[in-house]
């Protein structure tokens, strides 16, 4: 339970179907600015102090677990080390994947449940014993693109009630039931730096933190040039980990046409400038590729497959062809060039309603 009005239904609407759940919290960070009132945010003391509010209004049993250190570890290392790769994180997905999925999971075998209970737009189903993951009823919240790591044993025992509902109906039952949070704002801020500012946050963790002593934490503070595709110098910038594929404010560039960033060097400290046009391409080459129905390999190296697939979480979905091999790569081709595929973001594949899986989008060479 995030203390948000989605987790709030779930937990009525899985009692209402006979279980008795067990409210649980998560204790992700002590950050001074996730703490911050008025931001965008989830996981701050407010929302836990929310989430205790629901369940006793609910009358179920309630419990915060402190997962402070796994989360500086999988999530907040995770996302600093990506950016300072020259890549762009989604500590969204990792955040579900290692904490919500992997920690949860955990302290739900302990408690002997039957069901782990988000309050995520997706939908699950089975036939024959197979799993898949299934858009959810509201298209514009469907959020399987974050959760397409998911494999037949999670699945198999997750629920995901807000998934049958729209938005809308969701806040009607919040206010119905007279819950607390029915009007309660959506989180849209990464919760660990709700005031969005990556690059501050980047230099005083690794000033505060064991990972300033990396050789990368070297040039945190320097600046380096912007070189169009020719290599030609065209101005200096704040230090590459400032700026993400496909960026076009905060350049700092006078010119006769829009900059866009279009690739970082990291190992130089330089980054690429170009056109918008030069952020299309037809082919992303993803890595830790995994998918949701285990594909059969048995004598071939790999598979391909005629899908939908998408590289940012509001992205359009875009037919193609998937080769997925047994080493879990895998290149998508799409029919029709897709702009600025970022390194460290996901690639996620469809086929209509149902969510095949996904991988990590590789870097592409100019």
């Amino acid at each position: 339970m995030s203390g948000g009005v989605d987790s709030s239904v779930a937990a009525f609407l899985m009692k209402e179907k006979g279980y008795q759940p067990i409210g649980v919290s998560m204790m992700l960070h002590n950050e001074d600015a996730a703490s911050t009132r008025g931001t965008h945010s989830c996981c701050t003391p407010d929302d836990i102090e929310d989430a205790r509010v629901v369940a006793a209004s609910l009358g179920i049993k309630f419990q915060v677990v402190n997962y402070l250190e796994s989360f500086r570890k999988e999530i907040i290392d995770r996302f600093v080390s990506t950016y300072m790769a020259g890549e762009t994180p989604n500590p969204c997905i990792d955040c579900n994947k290692y904490m919500k999925f992997g920690k949860l999971f955990e302290l739900a075998e302990k408690l002997d449940c039957e069901k782990i209970v988000t309050g995520h737009y997706a939908t699950i189903e089975e036939k024959d014993g197979i799993y898949r993951l299934k858009r959810a009823k509201d298209r514009t919240k469907d959020q399987t693109y974050v959760l397409y790591f998911l494999d037949q044993k999670l699945l198999s025992k997750l629920d995901f009630p807000a998934g049958e509902y729209e938005k809308s109906e969701i806040r009607l039952i919040a206010d119905k039931q007279g819950l607390p949070v029915a009007d309660k704002h959506d989180s849209q801020d990464i919760c660990f730096v709700p005031d969005r500012d990556y690059a501050g946050f980047i230099e005083r963790y690794n000033n505060e933190n064991v990972m300033s002593t990396n050789t990368e934490a070297a040039i945190i503070n320097e600046e380096g040039d912007f070189l169009d595709k020719d290599g030609n110098v065209l101005g200096r910038h704040k230090g590459y980990f400032h700026y993400t594929l496909g960026q076009r404010k905060g350049l700092g560039i006078s010119a006769e046409h829009p900059y866009y960033v279009v690739d970082i060097i990291k190992e130089t400290n330089q980054v690429i400038l170009g056109r918008d046009e030069d952020l299309f391409e037809r082919r992303v080459d993803a890595y830790n590729f995994t998918m949701i129905v285990p594909p059969d390999f048995s004598g071939s190296d790999e598979i391909k497959l005629r899908v939908t697939a998408k590289t940012r979480y509001r992205a359009t979905d875009t037919p193609g062809e998937l080769t997925l091999r047994s080493d879990g790569t895998a290149t998508m081709i799409y029919d029709e060039p897709v702009r600025a595929a970022t390194p460290g973001q996901s690639l996620v594949v469809y086929q209509g309603e149902y969510c095949l899986g996904g991988g990590i989008i590789r870097k592409q060479q100019i």
